[in-house]
């Protein structure tokens, strides 16, 4: 048996020098970063091209992450949901494709997510519903495709709520009308049907809807004027749908128009 100990001892020695260290540095785009300093990585509009690298989820400390505003691509790497401090994740405006890793999803801490103006594609993942801190969620413009579920009414801490521009399709869920902090929600530009219900009036605090570009039915809810949103402005438009007269006073010609009423009584 004691002939055993030195051989134990040199595969201890062997086992315990293959095990992973933990980085406490790490390089991203020829920038070395601290690990346990790093809480905020802007690098927003600073020309980055290429993937993002696996080891950006090696930040654990991170709060903050802006890489937007510049030419990444390929897909976001599941290793982001490692950084489970985030608060706020920014994305947008690269040329990011494939799906959105559910791992993402892990972030349970954002009140911040910008992925819009990418190539994203596929549904939206289930486990979003899960990020119940969310208060902005940018996924405009992208070519994601599916249904809104049910389960967005999760998230009540809302109050903007980008959707619009990608292929989703079915109708409006109505649990969206009970996010009664939204103050900005889009949806346009995709191929939505169904009607617009009463209930849109209990949206208060909202000064900005844009519903244009869809396929919604039926006729407009005088509620919509409950709304807090200036009719005036740009922060409204329902043109370009299927929407039956008469339309409710508080909506101008313009933010109507172009509309196919031939399935109209």
């Amino acid at each position: 048996m004691k002939k055993l100990y030195p051989l134990l001892s040199v595969l201890f020695l062997i086992y315990w020098g293959c095990e992973e260290e933990t980085p406490t540095e790490v390089t991203l785009w020829g920038v070395v970063y601290s690990v346990e300093n790093t809480t905020n990585l802007n690098l927003q509009s600073h020309g980055l091209t290429g993937e993002i690298p696996p080891e950006i989820g090696d930040l654990i400390n991170l709060e903050i992450l802006r890489l937007g505003r510049n030419e990444l691509t390929g897909s976001i790497p599941p290793e982001i949901g490692n950084l489970t401090n985030l608060t706020q994740l920014f994305l947008n405006s690269n040329q990011l494709r494939g799906t959105i890793p559910p791992e993402i999803w892990n972030l349970t801490n954002l009140n911040i997510l910008w992925l819009d103006w990418n190539q994203l594609t596929g549904t939206i993942p289930p486990e979003i519903w899960n990020l119940t801190n969310l208060n902005i969620l940018w996924l405009h413009r992208n070519q994601l495709t599916g249904t809104i579920p049910p389960e967005i009414g999760n998230l009540t801490n809302l109050t903007h709520l980008y959707l619009g521009w990608n292929d989703l399709t079915g109708s409006i869920p109505s649990e969206i009308w009970d996010l009664t902090n939204l103050v900005e929600l889009d949806l346009s530009g995709n191929d939505l049907t169904g009607s617009i219900p009463s209930e849109i009036g209990n949206l208060t605090n909202l000064y900005y809807l844009w519903l244009t570009n869809n396929q919604l039915t039926g006729e407009v809810p005088e509620s919509i004027c409950d709304l807090n949103v200036d009719f005036n402005s740009n922060h409204f438009n329902i043109s370009n749908n299927q929407l039956c007269p008469p339309y409710p006073n508080c909506i101008h010609q313009n933010d109507i128009n172009n509309q196919d009423t031939s399935d109209c009584p």
